[in-house]
């Protein structure tokens, strides 16, 4: 039961950072004013999201500490939280947000621990 618990938790942390990607490709898309625009928008911000996710908050990032693998992720889910409220889905910002919140509680209260490339 403990292992379905823990794999439940990692793969709901893993399905809202793809959450918080689609969100952004979502909301380029909707910011933009012209299709070119729409375009780099909606494949810009999420690979920059990719990028910053990956150096500094993956579990495997070159950069990170816990400070800054924090201030990353809070970000990360702070903006697009933000971005979902800015397409007025202010209920799916909320629970979205809420969802994060609880399953970073989760993972960190429980001693969850990620699973690397070397064990």
């Amino acid at each position: 039961m403990d292992e379905i618990w823990r794999w439940s938790n990692l793969g709901l942390a893993f399905a809202v950072e793809l959450a918080g990607l689609a969100i952004f490709a979502w909301w380029g898309w909707s910011s933009g004013g012209s299709t070119v625009l729409r375009i780099v928008l909606a494949v810009g911000l999420p690979a920059i999201g990719i990028v910053v996710w990956g150096q500094f908050a993956a579990p495997t990032a070159n950069y990170g500490n816990p400070a800054v693998t924090a201030i990353v992720k809070i970000a990360f889910f702070g903006l697009a939280g933000l971005a979902l409220w800015a397409l007025d889905h202010h209920v799916l910002a909320t629970a979205f947000v809420l969802v994060v919140a609880a399953n970073f509680v989760i993972i960190r209260v429980g001693g969850i621990t990620v699973p690397t490339a070397q064990g």
